[in-house]
C-alpha cells in the first residue's frame, strides 16, 4: 500500500514570512528544500499575494465562523461602494426576470403537453401519440 501524505495546512502569516524570505534569497531551490515544501508552492503563494496581498493566503478550505465574523466587523469601511450594490441589484433583477420568462414558457408548453395527451382511464392502455 502506498502511504498518503497529510495535507498541511499553512497560516497566512508564515506564508508572509516565507513570502519575505523568498524575497531574499538567491535560490528559491534551497529555501524549499530548508522549509520541506515544494517550489511550486512558493511560486503559487507569491502569485496569489502578488494578486490579492495577504488576504489572498488564507487557509485552504472554507472559511471559518470566526473568520468571517472578523471580516465583517461594524466600523470598517464596506468593500463595495453604493453604486457598485445598487449595480449588483440591477443585475440581479435582469437575470431574475429572465429566469421568470423561461419558467412562463416552460409552463405554457408543459400545459399544451398536457392537453395535447388523451387519457383513457383503462389500465396497460396504450398511450396516445401527438
Amino acid at each position: 500500500m502506498s502511504e498518503r501524505k497529510k495535507r498541511r495546512s499553512f497560516t497566512r502569516e508564515y506564508k508572509v514570512s516565507v513570502l519575505a524570505r523568498m524575497a531574499d534569497t538567491p535560490s528559491i531551490v534551497g529555501l524549499a528544500a530548508e522549509l520541506g515544501l515544494e517550489r511550486k508552492l512558493l511560486y503559487c503563494w507569491r502569485d496569489k499575494y502578488a494578486a490579492g496581498g495577504a488576504e489572498s493566503l488564507r487557509r485552504a478550505g472554507r472559511p471559518s465562523a470566526a473568520g468571517s465574523a472578523e471580516r465583517d466587523q461594524p466600523g470598517e469601511p464596506a468593500a463595495h461602494t453604493v453604486a457598485d450594490a445598487q449595480q449588483r441589484i440591477a443585475e440581479l433583477e435582469r437575470k431574475i426576470g429572465r429566469q421568470q420568462l423561461e419558467v412562463d414558457f416552460f409552463r405554457a408548453a408543459l400545459q399544451q403537453v398536457r392537453g395535447r395527451r388523451r387519457t383513457n382511464g383503462a389500465p396497460g392502455a396504450k398511450a396516445s401519440t401527438p
